[in-house]
């Protein structure tokens, strides 16, 4: 039987940022083939609209909710509309997030406050919005996106330093939601070959010098993040909580 037959999943950034599979996309058309009622949410309408074609080629249920989850009363109306399409989710996965340029030096006081709004408030306000009918539906799965860089020094200090706070909200949460049935994790990418990074790897030396990082000596796909997210979406990781999962290649290990 498929991992996720008849529960109701809500994937936020489920579309592409362009042409090709991103890490959302990948993971509301895995729910979908694993039977699961996708929720798939973005800002960019054409962007997800893809996603929910490629979902209902292949047979799949999915519905879309447009907005920014940034915001609060965003989230709380795109979460209604998912109860009132499917019903409660019982899955949440958390898959919004931006790169901002600037150091310590000199980034902008917008910037850094924005670089928050959409990393780290987006998943506060999600879970708001959606533990009530997880709760009163007897458990569930929440999935936070991170990454590596939450827990090494690379460039652009906003974006680490916001995803290191997805990584205390995660294990705060999955401490406090346990009573509940509610396990909460997260995936720690590391370089992933998506549309978002295509631009930046398009410079030949910095392709090869990221690759070199990376012990497994390839990059990973947005089918292998969605792997891990189907399992944590699933009764397979009935016992999991708390967890903070690389999915890197070895780059967080690396000699």
């Amino acid at each position: 039987m498929p991992l996720l037959e008849g529960r109701v999943a809500i994937v936020t950034g489920a579309g592409s940022i362009r042409e090709g599979i991103g890490n959302g996309k990948a993971v509301a058309v895995r729910f979908a083939r694993e039977g699961a009622k996708v929720f798939a949410i973005d800002r960019n309408a054409d962007a997800v609209a893809e996603t929910a074609e490629m979902i209902r080629a292949e047979g799949g249920e999915v519905a879309v909710g447009i907005g920014d989850v940034s915001s609060k009363a965003e989230c709380e109306r795109l979460v209604q509309e998912a109860t009132e399409t499917f019903g409660a989710a019982t899955v949440l996965h958390n898959n919004v997030g931006i790169g901002v340029p600037g150091e310590v030096g000199d980034i902008g006081e917008d910037t850094w406050k924005r670089a928050f709004s959409v990393n780290v408030d987006s998943m506060l306000f999600m879970c708001q919005a959606a533990l009530p009918g997880m709760i009163d539906s007897g458990g569930g799965s929440i999935i936070n996106i991170s990454t590596v860089a939450s827990m090494r020094a690379f460039p652009g200090v906003a974006y680490g330093t916001t995803k290191g706070a997805v990584n205390s909200f995660t294990t705060t949460l999955a401490g406090r939601l346990a009573r509940h049935n509610i396990r909460v994790n997260a995936i720690v990418p590391g370089y992933i070959d998506t549309p978002l990074v295509a631009p930046v790897w398009e410079n030949e030396s910095v392709r090869e010098a990221n690759l070199r990082q990376v012990p497994m000596r390839r990059f990973g796909t947005a089918w292998e993040i969605a792997s891990v997210a189907a399992f944590l979406a699933s009764d397979e990781s009935s016992y999991v909580t708390g967890a903070l999962l690389p999915v890197d290649g070895g780059l967080l290990v690396r000699l």
